[in-house]
């Protein structure tokens, strides 16, 4: 008997549905898989042999073949294992066929026959909304995550015994309700912006960058607090939107890092690699391509520290997502791009003994060896990087200091407000001024003559690129919208142009 189960395949952060079908006919026992299966589909053969005997159940001495459609589509891990034990199943008319047509199986069966989860469930369910699919049949730690999707009913499962008896009677299990409501609301953060002492003029640039989605550098000395500003970002930005966090709980999906947020990714990410990370680690990689930090960063902020201590090709990697806001992967058989709109914020010192420009520690660094430090940081790169800030060593008063400064969540509210203010000027087209186009800054950052001299006189000055001057546009327009003002002044312009003005230490 034939019989044909519908499940999904991960390709990129998308999902394709793919046709489990299974021939059981005269012959040598014996099973085939084909249909490009990788090793772990392969391996599904002597699980679900094993599964189908210990869940009592008989498995069909017969010739079984087994076909993975679309057959030019490489089939990789072990979720197929569900739908190809429901087709055996269903062929050897040991279950009810009625229901193959409107569900997709999902999961890997241990050799008792449970189920255990598997990765990317989220974007499956997604696209089993699209496709009109009545339901999704998946492991119960799947189910909370699958139910994110309001308009498909998602049936967890702890055992193939259940499984079986749904397909039977399905009358008696009810779809999976989702908590999501739940989750959305709860908010962690490391840190509070009260507990760093002194650094005004880095906590203004850190509420800018907040603000707009500006990228971000601190350069100064060991122990001057380039960490922990960095690490107070999060804090103050704004709640992700249900959109948001449905797109970053896509990536934490397939990259199998979800049982670490619930079944939605309600915080905005915090990426932080060590600066030994390789280039594909960032923008993703493998055989089977897979989000790297950078795309895990998605509507969250990546945080490199020690920045001129990662490779220079590395550091690359970097310009087309920071451009563009996504990556592409490309291998042999497929080409997946992935999404990648974060906010950059790194740390450095600005030499190798770190106290180059210090007010007491003396830098024992020659010039040569200043140059070639920095020599890991690209001028394209560079030209990215929004607001570059220099933090400088904390006077004894401040470290000793008792009173704290603003909290995190009095600039969280100033943060907000300035992004409505760009929300409600693109009405939804981008989301923060950082991502505006040539386009947007002709209608939105229109100059004075008084502002237009200045800027001039600055490119001039320093020798900026036109996305450096562009950069500053945008920066002097997050100013204007925290200060409420509707037109660029020319306060908002000199204060953005000082975050260009960063000595580069050579």
């Amino acid at each position: 008997m034939l019989a044909r189960v519908w499940s999904a395949s991960i390709v990129g952060i998308d999902a394709l549905k793919v046709g489990v079908e299974i021939d059981v006919a005269g012959g040598l026992p014996g099973i085939v898989v084909v249909g490009l299966p990788d090793t772990a589909v392969q391996e599904s053969r002597e699980r679900v042999k094993t599964a189908l005997k210990n869940a009592g159940y008989a498995f069909p001495m017969r010739k079984i073949v087994i076909n993975l459609t679309p057959a030019d589509v490489r089939k990789e891990g072990p979720s197929f294992d569900l739908p190809i034990s429901v087709g055996i199943l269903v062929a050897s008319e040991q279950v009810s066929a009625q229901l193959l047509g409107d569900y997709l199986f999902l999961g890997e069966v241990s050799l008792d026959g449970s189920l255990r989860p598997i990765a990317g469930v989220l974007p499956i369910a997604a696209t089993a909304e699209k496709l009109g699919i009545v339901g999704l049949v998946v492991p119960v730690d799947n189910a909370q995550e699958a139910a994110v999707i309001k308009d498909v009913s998602v049936y967890g499962f702890k055992h193939l015994s259940e499984v079986a008896d749904f397909l039977n009677n399905p009358q008696r299990y009810q779809p999976v309700q989702s908590n999501v409501q739940q989750l959305s609301k709860t908010r962690s953060y490391s840190g509070d912006l009260k507990d760093v002492k002194g650094q005004a003029h880095a906590r203004r640039a850190l509420e800018i960058a907040a603000a707009g989605g500006h990228n971000l550098i601190f350069v100064g000395p060991p122990g001057s607090g380039k960490t922990m500003l960095a690490r107070r970002l999060p804090g103050i930005l704004p709640p992700l939107s249900f959109a948001e966090a449905l797109e970053a709980t896509q990536i934490y999906s397939v990259a199998g890092l979800l049982k670490n947020h619930g079944s939605l990714v309600s915080d905005r990410p915090f990426r932080s690699p060590h600066h030994s990370a390789s280039g594909p680690s960032l923008v993703g990689g493998g055989s089977f391509p897979r989000p790297g930090e950078i795309s895990l960063a998605h509507h969250g902020v990546l945080f490199l520290d020690e920045l001129t201590e990662f490779k220079r090709d590395v550091l690359e990697f970097l310009r087309q997502p920071l451009e563009d806001g996504y990556v592409t992967v490309s291998r042999t058989r497929q080409s997946v791009v992935f999404p990648a709109q974060f906010t950059l914020v790194a740390s450095t010192n600005p030499c190798p003994c770190g106290y180059y420009g210090d007010s007491i520690q003396p830098c024992t660094c020659s010039p040569r060896q200043r140059e070639q430090y920095w020599a890991k940081l690209s001028g394209p790169l560079m030209d990215r990087i929004d607001l570059q800030v220099a933090v400088n060593r904390l006077k004894p008063e401040e470290i000793t200091q008792q009173s704290t400064g603003e909290n995190s969540d009095s600039v969280r509210q100033r943060v907000q407000a300035a992004r409505n203010r760009a929300l409600q000027r693109f009405d939804s087209e981008i989301r923060c001024n950082a991502a505006m186009q040539s386009s947007h800054l002709k209608t939105w950052c229109q100059l004075d003559a008084t502002a237009s001299t200045l800027l001039e006189g600055a490119i001039r000055k320093l020798g900026l690129s036109a996305r450096a001057s562009d950069r500053i546009l945008k920066v002097a327009r997050t100013i204007a919208d925290l200060a409420g003002d509707e037109n660029l002044q020319v306060h908002h312009v000199a204060e953005a142009i000082q975050y260009r003005t960063i000595d580069r230490m050579q």
